[in-house]
C-alpha cells in the first residue's frame, strides 16, 4: 500500500514528524517498506502568469516576456520556450532560487538583455514524475489557468510531502486505503479520524438499470447508478492525478482516475462501464461453459466454469473483481456510464487473477477482504467527483442485495488469564476494553466464562482477519506497544525431552544413508500431475483448489516425483554417480478423509562405487540398494523381523518398479515399504538410461527399535561350519535361514549366505544356497559331536519344513 503523507493527514494529523510516523506504523506490525519524498526541495520557485510576449531584438528565437508574481512590478524574463505565451500561468525561479540540481538562480544577461529569472520546465524542476499531461510537460510546465499567482510552486502542488510504502500481510487487507491507515493512526495517537464527507447525491434523473444476483454467495451486495451526458473532454485536477501518482497509480483518464481514486481513499475497487455498450441489465453470475471474454488490454481469456463474472444479455462484461473488458470500457467519447461498486466474497475471488495470470489493484483487495458495508458510501463518493469534474446527470443509487448471504458478525472470546498468559503480562480490564473500542469493535462481558474477567468481542465488517482469542491478544499487544512489553524469564518449567532408547531418530537414519554416500534433497509436497500419474497411476491424489502453477496441482503420494526430478536435474548436469534420499510426508485418501504418512525413500543410479583403480567398475544393482536398506534396518536392533518379499500379485505391485525387480518390504506380515529397479517405460518416458533403483519405507516402522540390551562377550573359542542346501527357486533365503536359527537351539552366533548357484549340476528349477555358521556358548567350549548334531538338527529341520537337500 503506497499513499501520500500529505493525504494521510488530512484525515489524521498527530503531532508527530513522518520519522516517528514511520517507527510508529512499523511497530504497529504495519510495516513501512519505503519513504521517498515527492519531489526535490524547492526554494523561491512561485507561480507566474505572462502578461505580455514580446521578440527579443537581438535573438531570433527568444523572447521578452513580462511576468506577474504577485508584485508591484512585473518580472523581465527572456525565454527562449516554444509554448511561452500570454497569459500561460507557469513557474518563475527568481533571484536567489534553488532549482533541482541545487544550483542557485543569478541574475543574468542573455544576448544583451538581462533576465531577472526563468521560467522552468519539468525538468529544470525535477518534476518530470508530476501527474502531469503531455501539453502540460511540452516545453515550459503548464500550470492550471486558475493556478493562484505569487504562491510558492511547492506549497501549490503540495511538493513537501512523502510517499510511504507499506509492506502489508495478506490479513490485513483492512489497510490498503488511507482511510484504513488514518483508522490506525487515529489509535495509535488517539487523535480524531476525519472522513471526507460522503453526502448523497440527489439523482437528477429517473435512469435506473437493473441487476440480477444470479450467485449471491459470491456477490450478495452490488450497488450502481447510472450517470449520463459527462463530458468527454474534461480532464482530470492535477491534485487527483498527483495523489494516484503518490499512491502508484497511474493517471488515465476523468472516469477511471476517480474509481482509482476512491478506491485508494476508501480501499473499495469500483468500475465504470460504457452505458451505451450495456445490453438489458447487468448479471452477476458464474461463466458459463466455453465463454470467453476480451480483457482491457486487448488479451481475450477462456473462462472457466467457477469463474465469477459480470455479464448482460449477450455475455461476459468483466472479470468480477479482478478486471473489465475491452468492448464496455469507458473511452474518451463516452458520454454516458454504469458505475459499479460490488462487495465480492474473498472466497469467490480466491485464485481467480492468479488463473488467468492477472494481478489488478481490485482482485488485490477483494481476495484479503473488502467491508461489506462500504459500497453506498464509495458510490456517493465517487458520484460526486465525477459530478464536480465531469459534470453529468446522476440517476438514482441501484442496489441488489441478499441479506442471508451478507457476513454476519461473529463473537470471539477474550479471557484475560489467556492474554496474561500469552503475553507475559496482566493488562487492567480498562486498558483492554479502552484498546478494542478504539479499534471498532464491541465488548460485552461474559458472565458465563469461568475466568473473571472475560469479554466476548464483535469485531467490524473491515475486519476479516479478527477470528480466534489470539487475534484479539494481538490487537492488544500491538496498541498498546510491543516494546512496553516487559521481558520476563519464561515461568513455565523446561523439561527436557528424554528420547526412549528403542527409538531410532531421523538423523541417525540420516547420518547412516549419509555415511554410504547419499546426499540429501528437499523437495516440494505439491508435484505434477502428469508425473505422479506416469509414476503412480492408480493412487487416489488430492487435488489441490489454488495450485501455485499447474506443474504442482496435487499432493504427492511418493516422494519419488520429487527425487526423480532432482535426479533428472543432476543428470543434465554431467553428474555420473547420483545417490539422493528425502524424508517427508506423503498423502492419500482412505475411506475418502484425506490422510498423511511420514516415509523415507531414496533414489541410486551410476557406479556402484567412486570411480578407482582397485576394483573394476559397475553399475548399481538391486542387491546394492537392498545392502543400503538393510543397514537401516540393522538400526533397529532387530533386522532379522523384516523381510524382502515378491509382490502377491499385479494389484499389489507399485507400478513404478520394475515387474520382475522389486520387492516388499515387510515386517510381522505388514508391508512397511518397497524396493526395486525403477519400471523401464518411466526411464524411456523421463528419457533416462542405465539402471535406476528406488525404495521407500514408512518413518513410522522404521523409528520402533528395540532397547539394547548388555551381552558378554564369551571368553569361549567359535566353530565355523559351512553348509550347502538345494531348494526350490521359489524359496527365498530368509525363510532358509529362519529354519536353520530355530534349529540352533541358541548356540549360533551368526549366519552369512555367501553362495547363490544355479546351473550344471542343479536340476531345473532349483538353486544352492551356501551358509557360513558360526558357533559359540557364553560358558563353556563347544565340542565337536555336539556342533555335529546340531548341523544335522538343522539339516532335518530344513529337509522337513522345506524339502531342501544336502548339495554334495
Amino acid at each position: 500500500m503506497k499513499f501520500s503523507e500529505k493525504w494521510l493527514r488530512e484525515w489524521v494529523d498527530p503531532p508527530i514528524s513522518t520519522h516517528e510516523l514511520v517507527a510508529q506504523l512499523t511497530g504497529a506490525g504495519l510495516e513501512v517498506d519505503s519513504v521517498e519524498p515527492v519531489a526535490p526541495a524547492l526554494e523561491g520557485v512561485l507561480v507566474g502568469e505572462v502578461r505580455s510576449v514580446a521578440p527579443h531584438p537581438n535573438a531570433d528565437r527568444l523572447t521578452v516576456c513580462a511576468v506577474h508574481i504577485g508584485e508591484e512590478t512585473p518580472l523581465t524574463v527572456v525565454c527562449g520556450a516554444a509554448n511561452v505565451r500570454e497569459g500561460l500561468r507557469v513557474p518563475v525561479a527568481t533571484i536567489g532560487a534553488r532549482l533541482a540540481d541545487g544550483s542557485r538562480m543569478k541574475r543574468t544577461k542573455i544576448r544583451g538583455w538581462e533576465s531577472l529569472g526563468m521560467l522552468c520546465s519539468t525538468q529544470e524542476l525535477g518534476l518530470t514524475e508530476l501527474g502531469l499531461g503531455e501539453e502540460e510537460t511540452a516545453g515550459l510546465m503548464a500550470l492550471p489557468d486558475d493556478a493562484p499567482v505569487g504562491k510558492p510552486l511547492s506549497e501549490y502542488l503540495a511538493l513537501d510531502d512523502a510517499s510511504i510504502e507499506i509492506d502489508l500481510t495478506p490479513n490485513r487487507g483492512d489497510c490498503l486505503s488511507v482511510a484504513g491507515i488514518a483508522r490506525e493512526v487515529g489509535v495509535l495517537n488517539r487523535c480524531p479520524v476525519s472522513a471526507p464527507a460522503t453526502d448523497e447525491v440527489r439523482a437528477t434523473l429517473p435512469d435506473e438499470f437493473p441487476v440480477e444476483l444470479q450467485s449471491p454467495a459470491d456477490c450478495p451486495r452490488y450497488v450502481g447508478r447510472v450517470i449520463r451526458d459527462i463530458d468527454p473532454a474534461a480532464k482530470t485536477p492535477l491534485w487527483m492525478r498527483e495523489r494516484l501518482r503518490r499512491g502508484g497509480v497511474r493517471a488515465i483518464g476523468p472516469v477511471v482516475d476517480v474509481t482509482n481514486y476512491v478506491m485508494l481513499e476508501f480501499g473499495q475497487p469500483l468500475h465504470a462501464f460504457d452505458l451505451d455498450t450495456l445490453n438489458e441489465g447487468v448479471q452477476v453470475r458464474r461463466a458459463n461453459p466455453d465463454e470467453a471474454l476480451l480483457l482491457l488490454g486487448g488479451t481475450r481469456v477462456t473462462l472457466h466454469p467457477d469463474t465469477l463474472v459480470i455479464a448482460d444479455a449477450r455475455g461476459p462484461m468483466a472479470l468480477a473483481g479482478i478486471m473489465g473488458g475491452e468492448e464496455t470500457a469507458v473511452t474518451n467519447t463516452t458520454r454516458h456510464i454504469f458505475l459499479e461498486s460490488a462487495f465480492f466474497t474473498p472466497k469467490a475471488l480466491a485464485g481467480q487473477a492468479r488463473r488467468y495470470t492477472l494481478h489488478t489493484d481490485a482482485s488485490h483487495r477483494f481476495e484479503r477482504g473488502v467491508d461489506w458495508g462500504l459500497q453506498r458510501t464509495a458510490t456517493e463518493r465517487a458520484t460526486a467527483l465525477l459530478l464536480a469534474i465531469v459534470g453529468g446527470e446522476p440517476g438514482p443509487v441501484i442496489e441488489a442485495l441478499s441479506p442471508s448471504h451478507i457476513p454476519q458478525p461473529t463473537q470471539v472470546p477474550l479471557r484475560a488469564s489467556r492474554l496474561r498468559r500469552l503475553l507475559g503480562v496482566s493488562f487492567p480490564s480498562d486498558t483492554v476494553l479502552d484498546v478494542l473500542t478504539r479499534l471498532g469493535m464491541a465488548t460485552v462481558a461474559d458472565d458465563g466464562a469461568m475466568d473473571k474477567n472475560a469479554w466476548r468481542v464483535t469485531p467490524p465488517g473491515f475486519r476479516f482477519d479478527i477470528a480466534l482469542e489470539a487475534d484479539l491478544i494481538e490487537e492488544v499487544a500491538r496498541v498498546t506497544g510491543y516494546n512496553t512489553i516487559p521481558d520476563l524469564r519464561p515461568i513455565l518449567p523446561l523439561t527436557p525431552h528424554k528420547a526412549s532408547e528403542a527409538t531410532v531418530s531421523l538423523a541417525r537414519m540420516r547420518e547412516t544413508l549419509v555415511a554410504r554416500g547419499y546426499r540429501e534433497a528437499i523437495t516440494y509436497s505439491f508435484v505434477d500431475p502428469d508425473i505422479l500419474s506416469l509414476i503412480d497411476p492408480d493412487a487416489p491424489s488430492l487435488v489441490l483448489q489454488n495450485p501455485i502453477s499447474s506443474e504442482m496441482a496435487v499432493m504427492r503420494t511418493t516422494l519419488l516425483p520429487g527425487l526423480l526430478q532432482a535426479l533428472i536435474h543432476n543428470t543434465r548436469r554431467q553428474q555420473p554417480r547420483i545417490r539422493l534420499f528425502e524424508s517427508g510426508l506423503v498423502f492419500h485418501r482412505q475411506d475418502g478423509e484425506p490422510l498423511q504418512e511420514r516415509v523415507l525413500g531414496a533414489i541410486v543410479t551410476g557406479g556402484a562405487f567412486a570411480e578407482q583403480w582397485g576394483m573394476p567398475a559397475r553399475e548399481v544393482d538391486f542387491f546394492d540398494m537392498k545392502s543400503d536398506v538393510e543397514s537401516l534396518l540393522s538400526l533397529t536392533g532387530r533386522a532379522e523381523d523384516y523381510r524382502f518379499v515378491r509382490f502377491p500379485d499385479s494389484s499389489t505391485h507399485f507400478g513404478a518398479l520394475h515387474p520382475g525387480q522389486g520387492a516388499l518390504i515387510e515386517r510381522g506380515g505388514r508391508p512397511m515399504g518397497w524396493i526395486g529397479n525403477l519400471h523401464p517405460r518411466i526411464i524411456r518416458e523421463l528419457k533416462l538410461t542405465g539402471n535406476i533403483l528406488v525404495f521407500e519405507i514408512k518413518l513410522m516402522e522404521l523409528e520402533s527399535g528395540t532397547r539394547p540390551e548388555y551381552t558378554p562377550l564369551s571368553k569361549f573359542p567359535a566353530v565355523r561350519r559351512d553348509i550347502a542346501v538345494v531348494v526350490d527357486q521359489s524359496i527365498s533365503s530368509d525363510s532358509v535361514q529362519d529354519c536353520i536359527r530355530q534349529a540352533a537351539t541358541g548356540m549360533l552366533r551368526n549366519m552369512t549366505l555367501f553362495d547363490e548357484y544355479r546351473g550344471e549340476g542343479i536340476d531345473a528349477g532349483k538353486k544352492s544356497l551356501a551358509f557360513g555358521l558360526l558357533f559359540q556358548a557364553a560358558s563353556r567350549t563347544l565340542q565337536d559331536g555336539e556342533i555335529d548334531g546340531l548341523v544335522t538338527g538343522m539339516m532335518a529341520a530344513l529337509q522337513d519344513r522345506l524339502g531342501a537337500i544336502p548339495r554334495v
